[in-house]
């Protein structure tokens, strides 16, 4: 893992001491950097300030209620309950007494990150010694109260029970005088519970935050109101980039009732190029101004880009051996060619998406007791922060993100460059401003997966064994313009990959010889900001490789099903080398063993139908999830619709927290992965997409809702994400079973009828 990754997913590791201590009618669990500092500050008055420096995990009160604190973005996949449960499960507590709060940032709770799939990944082991140490300082106290030896007590459902005897953790909190520290190595050295022991992890429970979510009182960003504030509404400009104002003409706008005027932005952060602010005392009235307001820009040389521009630019790319860094230089592709009894080439692209979030971006600005808070959604608060505090000009101490639901996120809202805009507004007019942007807004200031282009050669021995691969990406890069920092070195610290953007292509096939070269599309970068979308890079990469896979089995002659289960040999590095990945290979040959048995792979099937399987590891070789996917498609030859009958997914997460959340993150995920393999699609026209709303942009739609046949594989292993791993098999299964129906193998998302329509004729 290279340096930007490792900071990237762990949590901050400069924690020292675990500090357990009844204060202010409370019993609080908390990181200190040391015990000294702790006792300097005094337990109460932390308590008192909520200054739990650098982060509080939970506390439970007098009446025994135990309030869990995440740090995570809640966006659909009710991480709260999860990581909730890691807490409960290891401290004893009764599930009846678990509540949750999303957090505000705050430099105690570490790096807020929500992405990845790493929120229960990257909090399991923290979570559970956390837990764990809550409930040694629980039974210490409590035995006490009961005169009792604590090797005599046990917890169980918010009660410590001695012998016969039991008292209640409020009883504790009340009555009892609790103060433990635990070191960082007596942490990492406590038993955590075995598998078997488990009361909560991995059993049926509802969500927490689903009540409120039904019931009306749940609030997003776009619910937020302020006393006193005003509205405003965008004008986007063209373009992302190098636009400038010239005039502004708002005369017809000033007729209508409530409209106040209309700010240009100056953006020292340089995110906004070009941007107006339309104030009003309504959101109706700012919406409208804005149709009314005529802008004359000094346009950028982007406005003449288009799609095919882009795609082009990245052929020209690939086509150039000097450009990009490689991923993988296993072997010697070079020498393998010469041993070649033929040579297999082919070319997979995708086309351009966007992540069409049921809520449009918002956020709300007020200025207030000395510091700038901002009420909106976000996945990366540490990343969003900084950007804002820049563009306001203040440091990043003077900021807060305060958080809300996400009323969806898929990548979008990691980079919250919308609370930009919000930001300078309130601060030019010296007001509270909300600023609601309306969808054509939203998608205009977009961050779409870029367009890829990926060209592969592969080498045949005369024994029609696999003599190698070679595997060159382009695309556009997320991590290049928002989070430069997280950029990977190449082999031998030769170049920089967005891992982001290359996950996939470093798989757990054993091939003799294997060379992956990752370009970024430069033109992409400069004309838009790709975003990171649900499963980023593996939602392209993987689309290429588990369907020339494919290309290799059937022009060798082989089962694809054998084909696979033969590379899957679990040897060198694909055995894996840490906890997460432990079993490497042979967790994925499992999986795969698995879905095709269920799909009943190589039954007969009726004319124009067929079954296709591909394989993913999810998201990153250091936090692999396990997914085996079959389609079952049916090809109509006259006209060439595809209709995608049915899906089978058997997932390999490790242990499952919270059965009800993985299996609907599974269900949503795959659903995802069918939108983006046959319905998802625009394109970069005059340098931005080109569908603006969902009149013309179009996503998978109920009554196109295949069967979903979903199994999780019984499992001990380390926790690991969920997230994202659905979508990325999907697009190659489906591709698969279009080729074993009627012989065609489209290589372009999304798959289309038109597309397939002129390869039958």
């Amino acid at each position: 893992m290279s340096s930007g990754e490792k900071q990237r997913v762990d949590i901050d590791t400069s924690r020292r001491h675990f500090l357990v201590a009844s204060a202010s009618a409370s019993l609080v669990m908390a990181f200190a950097p040391s015990v000294t500092l702790a006792k300097q500050e005094g337990a109460a008055e932390r308590v008192n300030q909520k200054r739990f420096s650098p982060t509080v995990w939970f506390e439970i009160d007098t009446e025994g209620k135990v309030l869990v604190n995440i740090a995570k973005a809640e966006m659909g996949q009710h991480v709260g309950t999860a990581l909730a449960r890691i807490v409960a499960d290891e401290l004893g507590a009764n599930w009846d007494d678990i509540d949750i709060k999303h957090v505000d940032t705050d430099p105690k709770w570490g790096y807020m990150v929500t992405g990845g799939s790493w929120s229960v990944s990257t909090s399991f082991q923290m979570l559970s010694q956390a837990g764990a140490a809550g409930r040694i300082a629980l039974v210490e106290a409590g035995a006490k109260l009961m005169s009792k030896k604590p090797e005599q007590c046990r917890v169980e459902q918010g009660f410590v029970v001695c012998q016969g005897d039991r008292t209640s953790f409020a009883d504790i909190v009340r009555k009892g005088e609790i103060s433990r520290t635990f070191t960082e190595e007596e942490l990492a050295a406590i038993a955590l519970k075995p598998s078997k022991e488990y009361s909560l992890i991995g059993k049926a429970s509802k969500a927490l935050d689903i009540p409120e979510k039904i019931n009306g009182t749940a609030q997003y960003g776009i619910d937020v109101e302020i006393p006193g504030m005003i509205y405003a509404r965008p004008i986007v400009p063209p373009t992302r980039y190098g636009n400038t104002v010239k005039s502004v003409d708002d005369s017809k706008a000033k007729s209508l009732s409530g409209y106040i005027g209309y700010k240009v932005l100056v953006d020292p952060s340089e995110h906004l190029h070009g941007w107006i602010s339309v104030l009003a005392d309504n959101y109706y009235t700012a919406i409208k101004a804005v149709d009314l307001i005529k802008v004359d820009y000094a346009l950028s040389r982007f406005n003449q880009i288009d799609e095919q521009a882009v795609q082009e630019h990245a052929r020209t790319l690939i086509q150039d051996e000097k450009k990009g860094a490689l991923l993988i230089n296993d072997g010697n592709v070079s020498t393998a060619k010469a041993q070649s009894k033929q040579v297999i080439e082919a070319e997979y692209t995708t086309s351009t998406v966007s992540h069409f979030q049921l809520e449009p971006v918002n956020a709300t600005t007020e200025y207030k007791d000395g510091k700038w808070i901002i009420h909106t959604g976000n996945q990366w608060q540490s990343l969003t922060l900084p950007a804002v505090a820049k563009a306001l000009g203040v440091t990043d101490d003077k900021v807060v993100l305060k958080q809300y639901y996400l009323g969806g996120g898929f990548g979008r809202r990691l980079f919250g460059d919308y609370a930009i805009p919000s930001a300078l507004t309130a601060k030019a007019v010296g007001m509270p401003v909300k600023m609601v942007f309306t969808r054509e807004d939203d998608s205009m200031f977009a961050q779409p997966r870029s367009s890829s282009v990926s060209h592969f050669k592969g080498t045949v021995a005369e024994d029609t064994s696999l003599l190698a691969v070679e595997h060159t990406i382009s695309s556009g890069w997320p991590t290049l313009s928002m989070a430069p920092g997280f950029l990977a070195k190449g082999l031998n610290g030769e170049g920089q990959i967005d891992m982001f953007s290359a996950s996939g292509a470093d798989h757990w096939y054993s091939l003799p010889n294997h060379k992956v070269r990752v370009v970024n599309n430069s033109l992409a970068n400069e004309t838009f900001l790709p975003g990171w979308l649900r499963s980023v890079g593996p939602g392209w990469v993987n689309w290429g490789v588990e369907s020339f896979m494919d290309e290799l089995a059937h022009a060798n002659g082989i089962d694809p099903v054998q084909f696979r289960s033969q590379l899957l040999d679990g040897k060198g590095k694909q055995a894996g080398d840490i906890p997460k990945n432990k079993n490497g290979a042979l967790r994925l040959k499992r999986v795969l063993t698995r879905v095709a048995e269920k799909a009943e792979w190589g039954r007969a099937l009726p004319e124009g139908e067929g079954l296709g399987i591909a394989l993913t590891y999810g998201q990153e070789r250091t936090m692999p999830t396990w997914v085996g996917v079959a389609a079952h498609v049916k090809v109509d030859k006259q006209s060439g619709e595809i209709t995608l009958k049915k899906l089978w997914a058997v997932t390999d997460c490790g242990k499952v927290v919270h059965p009800d959340g993985a299996m609907a993150q599974m269900e949503g995920s795959l659903l995802w992965g069918v939108s983006l393999a046959l319905h998802e699609q625009t394109k970069i026209e005059n340098g931005h997409l080109a569908d603006l709303n969902l009149t013309t942009y179009s996503p998978l739609r109920m009554d196109n809702m295949p069967e979903l046949d979903i199994e999780f594989v019984e499992s001990d292993e380390v926790p690991v994400g969920l997230g994202e791993p659905g979508v990325v098999a999907v697009a190659p299964a489906v591709g698969n079973a279009i080729y074993n129906a009627v012989g065609v193998r489209l290589r372009s998302l999304p798959m289309q009828a038109e597309t397939l329509k002129a390869q039958l004729i």
